[in-house]
């Protein structure tokens, strides 16, 4: 693996994409960090071998959410504020080019000295960019002597800046740290990993994890499935789940995973109660009920206290946990309780011993929410790169510097 501790930076112009797509709060605020963070060290190691940095990212989908006139918000969707965010944590100004391509921002680039950086604007101001135009990779390379992707959270896109670009750097191309710690931590839960190996799956819909799921059954001693999607399991084997949420046309799926599980001597782990809502909202009247018997007008918004005991109690006595998916609707705090005491549960194994992989997007977040991400032993940025890399997909971020 080419990485950025193999080559040294002195006088040299590095182009890092990065991934600061952050979410920002109603005044334009960073409301999490984390991912400008996680790029700080490959940052600092080129500035402190002598060279100096191009930064260049995406936020969120500019041309999808136009203005009223039919316009890209430039205010709402620029990269400004991760300029001066990643500024605050560098100790130093990151310069902030308006625009990523034309004659301002390659004159801003050119003009670069040891030890100074820049962040361009939003590459998805332009549609070349998810096309994976090669013109505009093209471009976007003259920004650059070196190129370094270091931008996980993208890796599963064959878009112009995380994979099409690296043609125009045959010999000069690498991961930063943050790629680089992705792909060995993924592949130490893929390769070898220490047993009893624990998967716990939670998230809105069993579709968008089938391909995980089949992947894990050859791996895993213990599956243990949480969220939306348990719901799915709970009707397919004959339970009531009252207006929960469920994917009626996967029901036949579900039943051919409990049978799978069962063939593989999988144990297969569904919450048994459930906290209930009257309706989908964090001021909802609640009461507990067995998992299988929710009555009509009520639906489980999280797992429950036997459930957490449950799911507490496999996550104990294992010696490598994957995590993907919350238990229940945390970021309603009257239904937090059981991804709380999951993310408790995968801190404390951890601190046994264990070796813990959590895998980005919402599970993310909630292991910074609870404040434990420096209670397990890897928290993903990328959530949908990850996935995609278990079910033993290739990522076109990561062949594209390979090749």
């Amino acid at each position: 693996m080419n990485t950025i501790d193999q080559f040294s930076f002195t006088d040299v112009r590095a182009l890092i994409r990065v991934d600061f797509n952050v979410p920002l709060d109603k005044e334009l605020n960073i409301s999490d960090d984390t991912r400008i963070r996680a790029a700080i060290p490959t940052i600092q190691k080129i500035l402190k071998d002598g060279g100096s940095v191009v930064l260049m990212s995406h936020l969120g989908r500019p041309l999808k959410k136009l203005k009223e006139d039919g316009t890209v918000d430039r205010k709402k969707f620029s990269l400004k504020p991760a300029a001066e965010r990643c500024g605050e944590l560098l100790g130093l100004e990151v310069a902030f080019a308006g625009d990523c391509i034309g004659d301002s921002a390659w004159a801003a680039s050119k003009g670069l000295k040891a030890g100074q950086v820049l962040l361009l604007e939003n590459l998805r101001f332009y549609k070349e960019e998810e096309k994976g135009d090669a013109a505009f990779a093209e471009k976007l390379s003259l920004h650059g002597d070196f190129y370094v992707n270091d931008a996980f959270g993208t890796a599963h896109r064959a878009h112009a800046s995380t994979a099409v670009i690296a043609q125009y750097f045959p010999k000069r191309k690498c991961f930063g740290y943050v790629m680089a710690g992705e792909l060995k931590n993924a592949s130490r839960i893929l390769e070898n990993p220490d047993k009893p190996f624990t998967a716990i799956l939670g998230g809105a819909k069993v579709s968008d994890k089938i391909l995980i799921i089949e992947q894990l059954m050859n791996k895993v001693d213990n599956l243990l499935i949480g969220g939306g999607m348990a719901f799915t399991f709970v009707k397919a084997r004959g339970g009531r789940i009252g207006s929960s949420l469920v994917e009626d046309d996967k029901l036949e799926l579900a039943r051919n995973i409990i049978v799978m599980a069962k063939e593989k001597g999988v144990n297969l782990v569904l919450p048994v109660d459930a906290v209930l809502a009257d309706k989908f909202e964090a001021q909802a009247q609640k009461k507990e009920s067995s998992v299988d018997e929710i009555p009509d007008g009520w639906m489980g918004l999280d797992i429950g206290k036997d459930s957490q005991k449950l799911f507490s109690e496999v996550i104990a006595r294992s010696k490598t946990i994957l995590w993907n998916g919350p238990a229940g609707v945390f970021e309603f705090e009257p239904f937090s309780a059981g991804t709380r005491a999951v993310a408790e549960a995968i801190a404390d194994a951890t601190s046994h011993g264990a070796y813990s992989l959590i895998g980005g997007g919402d599970s993310a977040a909630a292991i910074n929410k609870f404040g434990l991400a420096e209670s397990v032993s890897y928290v993903s940025t990328g959530g949908g790169a990850l996935l995609e890399y278990i079910e033993g997909k290739t990522l076109p971020g990561v062949a594209a510097i390979n090749e």
